[in-house]
């Protein structure tokens, strides 16, 4: 009986005595001699470091009967610690995606800005273009008025046609109506020209020229009645039987005279249909260009 009670005080001993070397490992303090707790700005979550326990308890690091109080107790700042972390890692996730967006939304908006920038700067150089044709075109015009304004009144053989009369008429045949028709049907059309009508006659004196000045007075109406050539663009006068202009070019001693009735039909032009066209072909472009100009793009 006594061992019995002595084997079971012994076996009471052994079971209090881990249970009091536990409670006594928590309730320790660090030593004085332990190391001084980090700055809170040397951590990610701004708090002082963990610490752990530098005084070993009665079982030394390891205790071979610790409990699941004490287990969870001593793992709890750990655990608290890594949440922490956890939810500052997802802040700092959010605050890089945020700024990504933000980069990215910055970088479309100066991407449209140059876009917009560079259509402007093709707008301005197709202006500019457009500007530096038309300015030449414009001094082209001014040289060509200029020619034409300086040789307005030289006027420069175009066409020449011969009617004949029989002696003493002055009615014009089928012959001379159709070669007039011929010169001057395209006449209707133009501008800055003359027609130079001469009339000769065979004879002497003044019956020569009223003869040959009669002659040319019938080439004159049928051009104004017939093909409304205005009267200010005919010049006519009767030769009577002076000597043919063309001998006399030709520098012939004795220029002959002509027999019977002639009457010449030259037609003169300037440079005024040529300063016409070149307008109305610099008109033309003006339009297509304003055209071109004001298409959408």
């Amino acid at each position: 009986m006594k061992n019995r009670t002595i084997f079971a005080l012994l076996l009471a001993v052994i079971l209090a005595v881990p249970v009091f070397a536990q409670d006594n490992s928590a309730t320790q303090t660090a030593p004085a001699t332990a190391q001084p707790a980090a700055s809170q700005t040397d951590t990610a979550t701004g708090k002082d470091r963990l610490q752990p326990e530098t005084r070993e308890g009665f079982w030394g690091h390891l205790n071979p009967f610790a409990r699941k109080k004490y287990v969870q107790r001593q793992t709890q700042p750990i655990r608290d610690r890594i949440n922490e972390l956890d939810e500052l890692t997802a802040s700092n996730s959010k605050s890089i995606k945020d700024t990504d967006a933000r980069a990215q939304q910055g970088i479309q908006l100066a991407s449209a800005k140059a876009n917009e920038a560079d259509q402007h700067a093709i707008d301005a150089g197709n202006k500019a273009q457009a500007a530096q044709q038309t300015a030449t075109q414009a001094n082209t015009r001014l040289t060509t008025v200029e020619q034409v304004v300086t040789n307005i009144d030289q006027y420069q053989p175009a066409t020449q046609t011969e009617i004949r009369f029989k002696p003493g008429q002055t009615v014009l045949s089928q012959n001379a109506k159709s070669a007039l028709d011929e010169m001057a049907t395209p006449l209707k059309s133009q501008r800055g020209y003359v027609v130079e009508v001469q009339g000769f006659s065979s004879g002497h004196g003044q019956a020569a020229i009223a003869s040959s000045q009669k002659m040319a007075e019938s080439v004159v109406r049928y051009l104004v009645l017939n093909h409304d050539i205005p009267v200010y663009r005919i010049y006519l006068v009767g030769m009577g039987n002076a000597p043919v202009p063309t001998a006399a070019a030709e520098g012939e001693a004795k220029p002959k005279r002509i027999s019977g009735g002639r009457v010449e039909v030259s037609l003169l032009k300037n440079n005024l249909e040529q300063l016409a066209s070149s307008s109305g072909s610099t008109s033309n472009m003006d339009q297509n260009q304003n055209m071109e100009q004001q298409q959408p793009k």
